[in-house]
């Protein structure tokens, strides 16, 4: 009885567009928990990769798993974004919630790294609608000047499951067989509970006023923007492998040009009915914020992608372990992502946290790049990452704030959609350019290592030492040594052979790994310096007192 009086209270509320708190909280906990399932299956996979891929023997094929969720995942946000301005967001975001489940169950009975990889592209394909829709409900019914609070709330979902991730992937493919099962099929499998109260959350409580606008879908648009982004995408996930001159990397650079110049054209002409319309990037806060929205993403991302590496190979600790030594970077986000929200909400300003998110994210970055060193304690690093997460914090907010208050309600799904695919874009290219730097030097940052006094001193005492020999821990990393410095790409396929090894067998390869880290971090650096610039230049618009939907239906009951 209580549930039927909460639904018919929501959807009589949806009829004017204005919710109470409540049920703006109710309607919010199915969101984030469909945020949650996009976020965490962005990460989990891939401290459990390994485990995978020898069980369905497809080793060769295990970046496609990735790839091809990243790809689908990304493609389809800004579609997700025009067809719930069309037909609504409803319906859209359980088609993506049931997509999502759908290819969870699937992924998780797999037989081969190839069922495996497809599975996973359908995933991402309900992941994109995820990401994109949950944020769009929220400017559908949170006026802009609260919204910030109550997005701060999804940024720091977004965020702890983005760590815990690597800790979940880990213990479940460590736990053999759990209720006769493979442990590591669980980490799909577990997407079907959260998923089934995602769905009904949204089913019985989001009742949001649907004004459809007949017009005619842009499939051109839709096609052209997967021949812009694909290529691009595999690029940056595969150039590694290919080799970035490739005759594969050279027909991928040609195929996205072409694209990216066809997709312009046809939005172009399409107009107002374009998947991304042109006439958004007229608005200067609009276009500048998704500028500074790319190049957060490449720094953001990129430069973040290595501390969980780095805590790995430096400190030799599990990638269940790195996930929890994370937890100081997860703090600072939350506590900035938390406390930005609320003073957006109670002054209506946002433009400073792009100034001072920018300045603590370069500060972080410098922070890392200055005191970090193979002996470096691991509580310092931890400093570095605070200031990180609390640069990155005020950010994620704040881009899709001002995205989605500098356009019209009409144009709410598009505009975050739009905020949302150019971030991802711009991380996805910041990772792959980043690993590049990292992977790139790194055999030589080792090689050069092993020429040091010290390491050469410190290796003869260990391999001197009966106690270090007889240690089974150092078996791995004295048969590489044994080859000389031509062992330092060993690390590059699989650094395991460091974990619980002597100290002094594993200072050239840390040395050498903190080294080509710092690299990274001098690059980030350039990019949040740039963004930093950029955010100065982002003029402010007074935050609407009224929610998307309330603006619509004002507008709906004005045309009457």
């Amino acid at each position: 009885m209580a549930t039927n009086t909460s639904r018919d209270a929501a959807k009589k509320a949806a009829q004017s567009g204005t919710m109470t708190p409540r049920q703006i909280w109710i309607v919010l906990i199915g969101l984030m928990s469909g945020m949650f399932l996009a976020a965490l299956d962005q990460s989990v996979v891939g401290a459990a990769m390994r485990t995978i891929a020898d069980d369905l023997s497809g080793l060769s094929l295990q970046a496609w798993a990735t790839t091809a969720y990243l790809i689908t995942a990304t493609v389809s946000t800004p579609i997700y974004g025009k067809l719930g301005d069309i037909f609504g967001r409803r319906p859209l975001f359980m088609i993506a919630i049931v997509i999502f489940i759908v290819g969870s169950v699937t992924s998780g009975f797999a037989t081969s790294m190839a069922e495996l990889a497809a599975f996973r592209a359908l995933q991402g394909m309900g992941a994109g609608g995820l990401f994109s829709l949950a944020f769009t409900i929220v400017a559908d019914i949170v006026p802009p000047k609260e919204r910030a609070k109550y997005q701060g709330m999804f940024l720091a979902v977004f965020g702890t499951s983005s760590v815990l991730g690597p800790v979940v992937g880990g213990a479940l493919a460590g736990a053999g067989e759990i209720l006769f099962i493979d442990g590591w099929r669980w980490i799909f499998l577990m997407n079907i509970p959260i998923g089934a109260v995602s769905l009904f959350m949204v089913v019985t409580f989001l009742h949001i006023p649907n004004n459809p606008r007949p017009q005619k879908i842009d499939w051109w648009g839709a096609v052209t923007i997967v021949l812009a982004v694909v290529p691009f995408l595999l690029i940056a996930e595969q150039g590694r492998e290919w080799g970035w001159s490739s005759p594969m990397a050279i027909a991928m650079y040609v195929t996205g040009v072409f694209g990216i110049v066809s997709f312009i054209m046809i939005e172009k002409k399409v107009g107002s009915a374009a998947l991304i319309p042109l006439s958004l990037f007229k608005e200067p806060t609009f276009a500048r914020t998704q500028i500074l929205g790319f190049i957060l993403g490449v720094g953001m991302f990129g430069g973040m992608i290595v501390l969980p590496l780095i805590i790995q190979v430096v400190y030799g600790a599990s990638p269940t372990e790195a996930g929890f030594l994370m937890l100081p970077m997860v703090a600072g986000m939350m506590t900035a992502t938390i406390t930005s929200g609320r003073i957006t909400s109670k002054t209506g300003k946002y433009r400073i946290f792009f100034n001072t998110g920018t300045g603590v994210l370069f500060l972080g970055y410098l922070f890392m790049l200055l005191m970090m060193d193979a002996s470096t304690p691991i509580w310092v690093i931890s400093i570095g990452m605070v200031m990180i997460g609390l640069g990155f914090g005020q950010l994620m907010q704040t881009t899709m704030i001002a995205s989605q208050n500098s356009v019209a309600a009409r144009d709410i799904g598009v505009a975050t959609s739009s905020a949302t695919f150019f971030r991802q874009m711009g991380g996805t290219f910041g990772v792959a350019v980043f690993m590049s730097i990292l992977f790139g030097q790194v055999g030589d940052k080792i090689t050069t290592a092993f020429r040091r006094t010290d390491v050469r001193e410190g290796i003869a005492s260990a391999t001197s030492d009966a106690q270090v020999l007889a240690n089974p821990d150092n078996d791995a990393i004295i048969e590489i040594l044994q080859s000389g410095p031509s062992g330092a790409s060993e690390i590059t396929l699989d650094s395991s052979f460091l974990i619980g090894a002597d100290d002094r067998l594993t200072l050239p390869f840390r040395i050498g790994f903190v080294e080509s880290s710092l690299t990274v971090f001098l690059v980030a650096i350039f990019f949040v310096g740039a963004a930093f610039v950029i955010s100065w230049f982002i003029k402010e618009i007074p935050l609407r007192e009224k929610s998307a939907s309330q603006e619509v239906a004002d507008a709906a009951n004005s045309a009457k």
